[in-house]
Parts: structure tokens; C-alpha cells; sequence
């Protein structure tokens, strides 16, 4: 495969050279910097194909104004034969009209490289993604699933964009509910061994996912520990069950089509002494102190309720309320505590950090990035933190909500819903809207066959572009593309956005980027193919004139190319038949 530069990175580099030159000839100082500048498509098409705005930018180090320096640069533009006209908009933007040739070839590139078309080399770096990360206390249900899916689709986003990716779950095996977790598989246990258990105690998990559970306790152990003191059980059984729960998740997100590359343990974690340790840091840099927790604010506090004095983290000095302890009262550490460990044994090994947490620990975000600004900073090493918050899924059938699952006892599987709808149709649905955004999962809406189902006009947009090249009796063929006009470009233009929205979509840790533009895409070939129904002459198949059809075939060809890389970031299949 041929090494090739995209269309936007092309003209980037373009007007970097111009730069160059007017460093040469002494317009720009020497060594001017050029990070503010920007090559992109302008907000309103018809100002053109591309816009800089690096007269604007850098028209102070020039020592003069916008326009008077943007006309020095459109002069040197000018002389470029890919570009038709260069031309100076409001106050020094430079707008620029490419000329047919530059789309054309761009279609080359997309045909020479592929499956790689859109990759990018500007990541370099190591991130690690932690995701998902819900308690071992059960099945996946709906509400991890989206953050599941913004996380996995992050995670191959950064990679086309050159990141080297670790895809991390943080298992919280060490909190009193993996002891309710044991305590409902030893009661289960004792169901199997044929004990009449009656009603699930309030406080017990009562889904039958235990129920398996209890089962092979029973042919492991026997009767042994049924009547046996807690203490005998407890430890044993809170491991047996917190294994076969990360088995089911593991099953569970498998159906999603995701795989983690780590299982990070929290009780691994505190054994190893590693809270003890982000403490000594963050005591060194003052940021811990002994102090007395305020009482609970609003209200009249508990009646059992005594000032204890606590190590609390200066969460204050981040926009916090109050500052937070990172351990209880029984000398056991916080999960605030245990998330600052965990974090700094995260930044040992990567260049950056990415959360994905529910909308719900909006609160947590200060404080932790904060401690652990301080810890890495402390360690000598500045890694970037960043926490998106993804919002939960309402389920409905039919506009009505939907209702719980038998097997789980309080909520929906996620195994139910993957298994009625599909996998593809979760993911991308998931990143139908901003994470951040609330969102209605519909099992009615989301498999209707309909320009409103944004997984099916996408899907569909393939499986026609599959459809017509195999049914064309014509080879799709590269040498009459200037048989192409200006219908056709425009589809051009609007595929060749692909590598510049990935890199800005992992700049920005947003996979719903792609999302958004496939279904720009899309919508441009449908438009692009519904012409041909009111103009046979615009339709791609144009009998007596194999030429024109191959080239169009060809175009067809690369706009399927670049929606079935999209839908590789985001780990969803395209389909070639509907």
C-alpha cells in the first residue's frame, strides 16, 4: 500500500510551505509559531472548500494587519494549480476553491489506502482507557451500556489516530458490597444443597444469576460450610462469586463485542499497600491533612453521628464544598481513597488517562483529577487526566418503559437487549447523540427501517453501494474520473472529511464524531443516488455509457470504503444486504 497524504494534511502542509516562504523573505520573523493555525472547511460551504486563519493569527508577529498579511499569502497561493481561487474574507480569513483535479485524486487515496484511510500517525503517545468498571455483583445491564460502548468506541478511535491504547476494567472487589455478594451466593449454596430459603432477605441480591452460583459451591464444598460460622465462609465465598460475576461480565460485554486488555482489583490494590502510598505523596505536597469532617450539611445530623477526626484530602482548593476523607472511621480507605491509588498506579505506565463515568459522579471529577494531578506531578511526571460522563438510557418499547428483567431481579440485562436487537444496532445507536446527553432506547424505533433510524439509513447507505457494484455488470474504474461533475464531487467533498474528523474527534475523546459524520455521509449518498430517480442521466448505471458508469461505480465504491472504516472505529459491522 502506497504512502499518501490526505486531501486536508495536503493543503496544511501547503500553507505551512507558504509560510515558509514569507519566513524566507522576511514577512514572518524567523521561527514564527504556528500552533494556532488552522486548516478547515469554512461553516458555510459556499465560502469554498477550505479556510486559514493564519493571517489572522499571525499578523501581530508580522508586525501588520490581517489583511495586508493575508494578501502576501494569497499571492503565493495563487500560483498553486490545485487551487482555483484564494480569496480574502472579512477581517483576513482566507477561503480557498480547490479545483476538480484535487477531488479526483482524492478519490485515489481513498482507493490506494483502504482499510487505512483515515488513520493518523498523531498520537504516539500511551492512553489508558478505564471503562465500564461496574461492580462484580451481577450482569451488565442497560444502565452500563452506553458508557460501555463510548468507551470501547473511544478506545478505537484513539488507536486509528495513532494512540497506543490499554483497554483497563477496574474491578471493586473490596467494598461491603462484595460481602452482600457472598453472603446471597452462601444463601444460594444452601438452596442447592436443598434448604427451603423462602423469600431473598431484604439487602440480598435476589436475581436467579446467583442461583448457578450456589450450585457449584454446593458440588465444590458439599454441606461444609452450610451451618459453618461467617467467618469460616466469607472470604472464600466472596472469591468464588466475585470470579463467576466477572466470568458473566465478561460474557456480558463479549456480546458487545468488548475486551479488555486489563482487570485491574481494587482488594489486589490495597494489599499491595498502594493507598499508603498516593497518601505519603499527597501528605508531602500538604494536600492531606488530620482533620474533623463537618457534620452532614442541610440537615440535622444522625443521632449516632461524632466529630472523628480523619485524613482528609484539601478537595476545597479544587471547587469542592468540603474537603473529603480518604478513609472511614474503621480505619478502612474510601472509595474516594482507593480511586487515588488506583489512578496513580494507572499513571506509572501511561501518558494520559481517560475515565468514562456515569453522569451521576459528576461530583467526584475535581477532586480526583486534582489528586491526581498532584500525585503524578509529585512523581515527577505531568499525565493528562480526563473524565467523560456519559448519561443514563431510558428503555421503551413502543414510547412505553420498559420492564424489568426476571433474571435479574431489578433491572434490564444487557444480554436481553443485545440478544432481541443485535449488537451492531446497541453501539451505534449508543452514539446516535452526545454522551453527555440524556437518551431513549426505543427497541421499537431503533430496528425500524426508516430514514428516522439513523443504524438503518447508515446500514442501508452500504448495503445499496454493495448492491449496485454487483449488480452493475460494469467494473468500477479510475481512468475516466473527469468524466465526473460537480454532483459527484460534492459526494467527494463530503467523504474526504473522514481523516480530519477523526483526528479532531480523538483531540477531543469523542467517538460520537464519527457517529455524526456517517450519518452525514450517508445522507449525502442517498440524496446523491435519489437524483437519479428523478433524473435517469444523474443515476449511477447509465446504459450505452460504460465509462461514466465505471467512474461512477468508482466513486461509489470509495464513499462505502470510507463508511465501512467509520463503522471500524466504532466497532460496528457493515452489512452488504437488507
Amino acid at each position: 500500500m502506497a504512502e499518501m497524504q490526505t486531501l486536508h494534511a495536503a493543503f496544511a502542509a501547503r500553507i505551512d510551505a507558504v509560510l515558509n516562504a514569507l519566513e524566507l523573505e522576511g514577512v514572518l520573523p524567523a521561527d514564527t509559531p504556528r500552533g494556532n493555525v488552522t486548516v478547515e472547511p469554512p461553516r458555510d460551504p459556499s465560502h469554498g472548500d477550505l479556510a486559514t486563519n493564519a493571517a489572522m493569527v499571525l499578523a501581530k508577529q508580522a508586525k501588520t494587519n490581517p489583511r495586508a498579511l493575508a494578501e502576501k499569502i494569497v499571492d503565493h497561493l495563487a500560483r498553486e494549480p490545485d487551487i482555483a481561487a484564494a480569496e480574502i474574507a472579512g477581517p483576513g480569513f482566507i477561503n480557498l476553491r480547490l479545483a476538480p483535479d484535487a477531488w479526483r485524486r482524492e478519490l485515489l487515496a481513498i482507493a490506494d489506502l483502504g482499510d487505512a484511510y483515515g488513520r493518523s500517525a498523531m498520537g504516539g503517545k500511551t492512553v489508558n482507557v478505564e471503562y465500564v468498571s461496574t461492580n462484580p455483583t451481577g450482569p451488565m445491564h442497560m444502565g452500563h451500556c452506553r458508557g460501555a460502548v463510548v468507551g470501547d468506541a473511544l478506545c478505537g478511535l484513539l488507536e486509528w489516530a495513532g494512540y497506543r491504547v490499554t483497554r483497563e476494567y477496574y474491578v471493586n472487589d473490596a467494598g461491603g458490597q462484595v460481602d452482600v455478594l457472598a453472603r446471597s451466593a452462601h444463601l444460594r449454596y444452601r438452596e442447592a444443597l436443598g434448604e427451603d430459603i423462602g423469600a431473598i432477605p431484604e439487602g440480598l441480591y435476589p436475581g436467579d444469576y446467583l442461583k448457578p452460583v450456589g450450585e457449584r459451591l454446593a458440588q465444590e464444598f458439599g454441606e461444609t460450610y452450610k451451618d459453618a460460622e461467617e467467618s469460616a465462609w466469607l472470604e472464600l465465598f466472596r472469591h468464588r462469586a466475585v470470579g463467576a460475576m466477572m466470568d458473566m461480565i465478561r460474557e456480558d460485554l463479549a456480546l458487545l463485542g468488548i475486551h479488555h486488555d486489563l482487570f485491574s482489583s481494587e482488594a489486589e490494590l490495597q494489599a499491595a499497600k498502594k493507598p499508603e502510598a498516593a497518601e505519603a505523596w499527597l501528605r508531602e505536597k500538604g494536600l492531606i491533612y488530620d482533620g474533623v469532617l463537618e457534620a452532614p450539611k442541610g440537615k440535622a445530623p444522625p443521632e449516632d453521628w461524632e466529630p472523628v477526626e480523619l485524613p482528609l484530602f484539601r478537595s476545597t482548593e479544587f471547587g469542592d464544598d468540603q474537603d473529603r476523607p480518604i478513609k472511614k472511621s474503621n480505619g478502612a480507605w474510601t472509595y474516594f481513597g482507593a480511586d487515588l491509588a488506583y489512578h496513580f498506579q494507572k499513571a506509572e505506565k501511561a501518558d494520559a488517562l481517560i475515565d468514562i463515568w456515569g453522569a451521576d459522579h459528576a461530583g467526584t471529577v475535581k477532586r480526583i483529577k486534582a489528586a491526581v494531578a498532584a500525585l503524578t506531578k509529585g512523581a515527577g511526571r505531568d499525565v493528562p487526566f480526563d473524565v467523560k460522563l456519559v448519561q443514563m438510557v431510558k428503555l421503551l418499547r413502543d414510547g412505553e418503559p420498559v420492564k424489568m428483567s426476571k433474571r435479574s431481579g431489578t433491572f434490564v440485562t444487557l444480554a436481553d437487549v443485545v440478544n432481541e436487537v443485535g449488537k451492531d444496532v446497541v453501539r451505534f445507536t449508543m452514539l446516535t447523540r452526545k454522551p453527555d446527553a440524556q437518551m431513549e432506547f426505543d427497541f421499537a424505533k431503533v430496528v425500524e427501517a426508516s430514514k428516522e433510524n439513523p443504524v438503518f439509513y447508515l446500514q442501508y447507505a452500504h448495503a445499496r453501494i454493495h448492491s449496485t457494484l454487483r449488480k452493475a455488470g460494469v467494473a468500477p474504474d479510475a481512468d475516466n474520473l473527469d468524466r465526473l461533475g460537480e454532483d459527484e464531487l460534492a459526494l467527494v467533498r463530503e467523504a474526504a472529511q473522514f481523516p480530519r474528523v477523526v483526528e479532531a474527534a480523538a483531540k477531543a475523546r469523542e467517538p460520537h464524531r464519527i457517529a455524526f459524520f456517517l450519518g452525514d455521509l450517508a445522507a449525502a449518498f442517498h440524496s446523491f443516488w435519489n437524483a437519479g430517480n428523478d433524473d435517469p442521466a444523474k443515476r449511477i448505471i447509465q446504459e450505452g455509457d460504460p465509462e461514466l458508469t465505471a467512474a461512477r461505480l468508482f466513486l461509489a465504491a470509495q464513499v462505502g470504503q470510507v463508511i465501512r472504516n467509520g463503522l471500524a472505529i466504532l466497532g460496528v459491522e457493515a452489512v452488504e444486504e437488507m
